[in-house]
């Protein structure tokens, strides 16, 4: 009970704060939407429909606060737009469940909604990385927590996300918990403050044993990746190095037998049914895709017995157990085309930033933002291929950063040129003008990269 009456002592005064500053219905959202919260509670607040609430207040905010003005037209947002209109199509003619099929789109529809006004509204660093630390803390919480319950109990038991919840799966939870560790070493390596990196640096390792206390293979094969890319990404490989190898031989030895004997499957997938059973799913997939092209089998179509059965009569009907097939199967090639362009316009746009940093040193906090986007792009890619995980918001919000920090960059390189004189290579303001104040996380001032 106390619970419930804290959790709506906070949430009712930021939806009336949402009315004035529509970026905090933004951030409401995401906090909502990535950690789920109300699913920690007991109580009338655990059932009441947060998301529609926040997204009506932030709407109405939009209007009395006259935000945004324009939304910027980036590869991402055409894709999140065409996507959209494609899922619209393919539910149309979908060979699912109409009513499960609608309400699968209902969802895809407002985060879609969502992210273009999030994409609107991050016009500046202050606002990017307060995004950025709700989605560390929305996950890192689990990972905290995971953490900490995993060394408790020897890892005699695994972890899981919160209940009715898209990560509420051990699986699924350790694919978001790596997703979101690059971006907790993006926050440590920008923090001024030590006890911030030391803190963050706990958070990642008590997240890499949470990782290791899911009991997934997915989520295994994933930190593998996770680790080559950020090691290839860091700037002090030997030291860098050194540290992820340790802490990895570290959480696996803890790990019990039982542990091991799991993992030690992934090298006989032959004899595992889990494993020949998925085998099949995306066979499955990637049949209704030859056989619907143009639109595939719309959403829920290879969960469905009817629709499965006009390409392989009797064959599993179920969760698909991979993004990449998952997309394949519902919204047929083009679809799967502009789902998988989403991935490649946020590489490209992550590759620009770090481009970008290395040409202008004092946007040292871009170069380091694309890198670890980058690895957050391969922990989903990797984890995601054994996982039905692929309209998960929280990732496509890392999507629109991309563009939305190279445009703030850019943004600040301008402003910069503009206050300094020109031919004398002075670094004083010209005269009459304001020194320009670089948008960052107050408090934060490390190497140069960021000052109050």
């Amino acid at each position: 009970m106390i619970r419930n009456l804290v959790f709506m002592a906070v949430l009712f005064p930021m939806l009336a704060t949402a009315l004035a500053q529509p970026f905090v219905g933004i951030l409401l959202w995401s906090w909502i939407s990535f950690m789920n919260p109300h699913r920690q509670i007991w109580g009338t607040a655990a059932y009441l429909p947060w998301g529609m609430m926040v997204i009506g207040a932030t709407l109405i905010g939009c209007v009395l606060a006259r935000e945004p003005r324009q939304l910027p037209v980036n590869a991402v947002t055409v894709l999140l737009a065409l996507m959209l209109a494609m899922f619209t199509l393919t539910t149309f003619t979908g060979l699912g469940t109409p009513a499960e099929a609608w309400v699968k789109w209902d969802r895809a529809m407002r985060v879609i909604v969502v992210l273009l006004l999030t994409a609107a509204m991050l016009s500046d660093r202050r606002r990017l990385d307060a995004l950025i630390w709700l989605m560390v803390i929305a996950i890192g919480y689990y990972g905290v927590r995971g953490g900490m319950f995993t060394i408790m109990t020897g890892g005699s038991h695994r972890v899981w996300g919160p209940e009715q919840s898209m990560i509420a799966d051990n699986n699924h939870i350790g694919a978001a918990m790596l997703v979101a560790l690059p971006l907790m070493n993006y926050l440590r390596l920008q923090a001024g403050h030590r006890l911030v990196r030391i803190g963050l640096a706990a958070a990642m390792v008590l997240t890499l044993f949470a990782i290791i206390g899911t009991y997934s293979r997915g989520a295994l094969l994933g930190i593998a990746a996770v680790i080559v890319v950020m090691w290839l990404r860091s700037r002090h490989k030997l030291l860098g190095g050194i540290i992820m190898a340790a802490v990895l031989a570290v959480a696996i030895n803890f790990m019990p037998a039982q542990w091991t004997d799991r993992m030690n499957t992934i090298g006989t997938y032959e004899e595992d049914q889990s494993a020949t059973t998925r085998l099949k799913l995306w066979e499955v997939s990637f049949r209704l895709a030859l056989d619907r092209p143009l639109v595939g089998s719309g959403f829920r179509g290879p969960y469905t017995q009817s629709a499965v059965d006009t390409v392989m009569p009797g064959g599993p009907a179920r969760a698909v157990h991979s993004i990449w097939f998952e997309v394949m199967g519902e919204h047929g090639f083009i679809g799967f085309a502009l789902w998988l362009g989403l991935t490649l316009a946020g590489a490209w746009y992550a590759w620009r930033l770090i481009r970008l940093a290395r040409l202008h040193p004092q946007l040292a906090w871009a170069g380091d933002l694309g890198r670890m986007l980058q690895v957050s792009i391969v922990a989903y890619s990797a984890a995601g291929t054994f996982l039905s995980l692929a309209y998960w918001d929280y990732y496509w919000t890392l999507m629109v950063i991309a563009p939305a920090a190279l445009a703030i960059a850019r943004r600040s390189l301008s402003q910069q040129s503009d206050a300094e004189p020109a031919g004398f290579g002075w670094r004083t303001a010209r005269a009459g003008a304001a020194t320009p104040r670089p948008a960052v996380a107050a408090g934060w001032s490390r190497q140069g990269r960021a000052s109050t």
